[in-house]
């Protein structure tokens, strides 16, 4: 791995990949694998390399039959579909398309790049069929493609964020990147920006969001502020998805302002009710599947008094979801729970009694959707409805989490870089979540981001270096 001491500022690479995640290394291991040179410069030191995948732990992908970890088929259409629910029809269907055939080949060769899998994890996802587990986690990814790109002889740059970029009319010429307190020229015959969102960037995040911003948890990596993101948006490239959408779920209060993870995210949503501090009930709780419906919650919670609610649910519960970092709070009654939540007791009893009365019996399954509802209760459970009744009672605090945003600039079938007018850039390609946009323009399936990131980067790596070669 490069550091400065190797670092020849005369050398010009065939592709510059900036960022460090899984999008990054997907496209610089493609390019270097196609004969091309590669430097990565990751912005953040070498402990935190890797953005957001360091907290993922699966990835959606097309296949035609099961594996030793799937245990099904989930083939194009499928995925497609479930695409189109989770954003309401609105994507780039050509590209979105592409995108989906492409990923059938996708976990074939993260194998080939030293990439393990394991059988899925239980609880409310329920994915074992479309969605393929890491082992060890996104981490555990992250270094075996950091240890494959090593042995291919691709230089690393650690703690070297790039703060300007040289473009001239859609030509990426150089860029500029700080390393030990000084700036260094690097140039490159291509680009590939795979640098993230503005997820981190909370006075970006209120120019969209107002002083409601400031609540917001920051799920992933502090590193992502956009940078490179609004350079390329000013030097005229066109941009694309709805400032305001991103990937955000509930997650638990109690987490760190950054990189909090995984493990405070909250998968219990299903088993209970969600009241915000007025200790009333917002939206219905059992819409659809938790997995194509878990990153709604994010933007629900964000629009509700302080961007705070609570997760409220009772004993028959406490163990059909994986608990998150820390410990629910309880009480031996709702009067009481009300009580260590600050919230008014009577209003919150009335909510659950209500909420009670309007169960309907059905047969319980979490994992479909069954025929427990309610009847005269505004807003509905259309699903996975119980009885909230069996002490003790238990409470989750939720705030917003922000995994990533949508807002990113347009590419097409090759993640090259189109320009205003629509004209491809020369030579610019993108990966990961600063193109993500093109696909997901509202909502989220679970994985789907990686399948971006891995599906986007390979691309933006062959077309890089084949546009070197040129």
């Amino acid at each position: 791995m490069a550091e400065l001491s190797s670092f020849d500022p005369t050398q010009q690479y065939d592709v510059l990949v900036v960022g460090g995640g899984n999008a990054a290394l997907c496209a610089a291991i493609a390019a270097r694998r196609e004969g091309a040179s590669v430097l990565v410069l990751e912005g953040a030191p070498k402990f935190y390399r890797g953005g957001n995948t360091r907290h993922t732990r699966n990835i959606r992908c097309a296949h035609d039959s099961a594996t030793e970890t799937l245990t099904g088929p989930y083939s194009e259409e499928e995925l497609f579909e479930d695409l189109l629910r989770v954003t309401g029809g609105k994507t780039d269907e050509p590209l979105a398309k592409h995108m989906i055939r492409e990923s059938k080949e996708v976990l074939v060769w993260l194998t080939e790049q030293g990439v393990r899998y394991q059988p899925s994890l239980g609880g409310t996802l329920t994915l074992g069929r479309t969605n393929a587990f890491f082992l060890g986690g996104g981490r555990a990814m992250l270094n075996a493609l950091y240890r494959t790109a090593e042995e291919l002889g691709i230089d690393v740059m650690y703690d070297a964020p790039v703060t300007a970029l040289e473009i001239d009319n859609g030509m990426f010429v150089s860029a500029t990147m700080t390393h030990g307190g000084a700036s260094h020229q690097v140039r490159a015959r291509t680009l590939v920006a795979a640098a993230g969102g503005f997820e981190s960037n909370i006075e970006w995040l209120k120019e969209y969001w107002g002083e409601a911003a400031e609540n917001f948890l920051i799920r992933g990596t502090p590193h992502n502020r956009g940078t490179v993101l609004k350079m390329l948006l000013n030097a005229g490239v066109q941009e694309t998805g709805d400032p305001t959408q991103c990937h955000a779920v509930a997650i638990d209060a109690r987490a760190p302002k950054y990189d909090g993870g995984i493990i405070t995210r909250l998968d219990c949503v299903v088993f209970g009710v969600v009241v915000n501090k007025n200790a009333v009930r917002f939206y219905d709780e059992g819409e659809d599947i938790w997995p194509k419906r878990y990153a709604i919650w994010g933007r629900l919670v964000a629009q509700q008094p302080d961007q705070i609610a609570y997760i409220i649910f009772d004993a028959s519960s406490l163990k059909l979801f994986m608990p998150s970092l820390f410990p629910p709070i309880t009480a031996p009654t709702i009067r009481e729970l009300a009580g260590k939540l600050e919230l008014d007791p009577t209003v919150l009893e009335k909510t659950i009694g209500d909420f009670n009365a309007g169960v309907r019996p059905g047969t319980f399954n979490h994992a479909d959707l069954d025929d427990c509802r309610t009847e005269g209760v505004t807003p509905p459970k259309s699903h996975w409805a119980r009885k909230i009744e069996a002490a003790p009672f238990y409470a989750y605090p939720v705030r917003p989490g922000i995994t990533f945003t949508y807002l990113g600039v347009r590419v097409n079938l090759e993640a090259r870089m189109l320009m205003q007018d629509g004209t491809p850039a020369a030579n610019m390609f993108a990966a990961g979540e600063i193109m993500a946009g093109n696909v997901l323009t509202k909502g989220y399936a679970a994985g789907i981001g990686m399948t971006i990131g891995s599906v986007s980067g390979r691309m933006a790596g062959r077309g890089a270096a084949k546009n070197a070669r040129n």
